[in-house]
């Protein structure tokens, strides 16, 4: 038995979901452009950067999910997924997810970005597990905050671990363990398992597998 992990942003995607999301609210108006598209872009570079603090993020990214109904979110997400998320999605990266699909693995989504921009993407991919920052809810409305650990750097590791027991299973179940990953940021996960992969790296990411000897792979056709 083999388990894969899938990064999602500029790894399965063309793109961040994250930061997208954020642009898409502006575009409609939803967030003030002015105060949020320069704060979007300071995470987003501060991210690239390896400074990211993930709770000052947070902060920012799950605030805009407190203040708008369930209904009027799951509207906004199907159609950002249409104009924003679908033509990220290359036929490349689908048919390496597909492969793994096929061959019997256990594959999943392990992602710093919330679970309810996510999770339809998922779906999307066919990907049945997806592991990433869990916005917490009370009453089935979200309340702007994070709940437990986010799936974040050694987070990852953490929240993976957690769900491979929550299945009845370990690191040593497995075979062979693959992480498909874009980011230094992802280091830890990338150095837990038997067969990292750097998929179209940052420079960081590209010189640390290079000099490791880790396959470095392009999912952008």
């Amino acid at each position: 038995m083999e388990l894969v992990l899938f990064d999602l942003d500029n790894t399965l995607l063309a793109g961040d979901s994250d930061f997208e999301w954020a642009q898409y609210l502006i575009s409609r108006g939803v967030l003030d452009k002015e105060v949020y598209e320069a704060r979007n872009q300071t995470f987003f570079d501060q991210y690239k950067a390896g400074t990211l603090d993930i709770f000052e993020f947070l902060d920012f990214q799950l605030k805009p999910l407190a203040r708008h109904s369930r209904e009027q979110l799951d509207a906004w997400h199907k159609e950002f997924m249409a104009s924003r998320v679908q033509p990220m999605m290359a036929p490349e990266a689908r048919a390496l997810v597909n492969r793994h699909l096929e061959e019997g693995a256990v594959v999943a989504i392990v992602t710093a970005t919330n679970s309810f921009v996510t999770y339809p993407i998922a779906r999307a991919f066919g990907i049945p597990h997806l592991i990433a920052t869990v916005p917490a809810q009370e009453g089935g409305a979200f309340t702007g905050k994070p709940r437990g650990t986010p799936a974040f750097k050694d987070g990852k590791i953490e929240r993976v671990e957690a769900w491979l027991e929550s299945l009845g299973l370990c690191w040593s179940s497995f075979e062979r363990s693959w992480f498909y990953s874009d980011s230094h940021n992802d280091l830890p996960l990338l150095g837990k398992v038997t067969n990292p992969v750097a998929v179209d790296p940052d420079d960081t990411l590209r010189i640390h597998a290079t000099s490791r000897g880790w396959p470095v792979i392009s999912l952008r056709g």
